[in-house]
């Protein structure tokens, strides 16, 4: 894989992202950009207890960051706290198959971006 050629599940969480929009009143929130793409995500958790109820994005930036950001979102959704923040680059990378070298950055921005979030979260109770 070279330049900017994604695979079909990079290409589908790009082309019918999951769990895009906004969450009114989240119990935490986060918003992390990269300077030297231009990439921003902020997201967003509803939680119940310890488990994360509804999680949601909003991104601007290039494919894989709207794919990274949804195959992030469906890896923490329904977890708890605690198993969501184990969630790596390595992982939403792993999960979506493989992101052309040059975008890997782009699953560092997406599970920092949860990580930020639910520290955000820790740091209110």
């Amino acid at each position: 894989m070279t330049g900017t050629d994604y695979n079909k599940n990079v290409l589908d969480h790009f082309k019918n992202p999951r769990n895009m929009g906004e969450i009114k009143n989240p119990d935490a929130e986060a918003t992390v950009g990269n300077p030297s793409c231009g990439d921003v995500m902020k997201i967003m958790l509803k939680t119940d207890g310890d488990i994360i109820e509804d999680i949601k994005f909003q991104t601007m930036g290039c494919a894989a960051a709207i794919a990274t950001s949804s195959m992030t979102t469906e890896l923490a959704k329904g977890k708890s706290l605690a198993e969501a923040k184990k969630i790596t680059n390595k992982d939403v990378a792993k999960a979506l198959g493989q992101l052309p070298p040059i975008k890997v950055h782009c699953s560092n921005l997406a599970a920092d971006a949860l990580r930020r979030a639910i520290d955000n979260f820790e740091k209110r109770k």
